[in-house]
């Protein structure tokens, strides 16, 4: 059980802050049942209400900062996601999103910046599906990264493609020699 204050993965919604847990005050809202009250940390003026007892959809405590430093360091063994087809493709973004697992995000991230620059040397524009769920997963995995991190999501994206370029550099060097 969350507590309040935590923050939590709650699906497509990103990280929230469980802001209460109780009985909803509404009209025909079952007293007994217990809720977290979540405020969603990058849509304003939002407010999701998830029984306590069965969630619907994934929600997991934020990475630890521990974590996120051990996923930025596998950022440059992770394999992307090459599906040919479209319609798969686009099927296989989806799900990794639903599943909220930042590897997956990742993955998309840089298939979806791989293809975007072949596209572009091609003479061709990036499609508009890369183009949203490229958006969709950078705005989910730095989310979560700037909470953990504590900083902003623009920082935690500084913050990643700095500690990235660097040790593609070391690995670069450690060839080398």
């Amino acid at each position: 059980m969350f507590q309040t204050g935590d923050y939590v993965i709650y699906g497509t919604r990103g990280v929230c802050k469980v802001t209460n847990i109780g009985a909803l005050d509404f009209t025909g809202a079952a007293k007994e049942k217990l809720y977290y009250t979540l405020t969603p940390c990058y849509t304003d003026n939002s407010t999701v209400y998830v029984p306590v007892e069965k969630v619907g959809v994934v929600m997991r405590p934020v990475m630890s900062r521990e974590e996120v430093m051990e996923l930025i360091d596998s950022i440059p063994e992770l394999e992307e996601l090459w599906i040919r087809d479209e319609k798969s493709r686009e099927y296989a973004y989806k799900e990794a999103i639903r599943a909220c697992d930042n590897r997956e995000l990742v993955r998309i991230i840089k298939t979806i910046y791989r293809r975007s620059r072949s596209r572009m040397a091609a003479g061709k524009k990036t499609t508009v599906s890369d183009s949203k769920y490229y958006r969709i997963a950078e705005e989910n995995l730095y989310g979560e990264l700037a909470v953990s991190l504590d900083m902003s999501r623009e920082e935690a994206k500084q913050f990643v493609e700095a500690r990235v370029r660097e040790a593609l550099k070391q690995t670069e060097s450690a060839a080398v020699q």
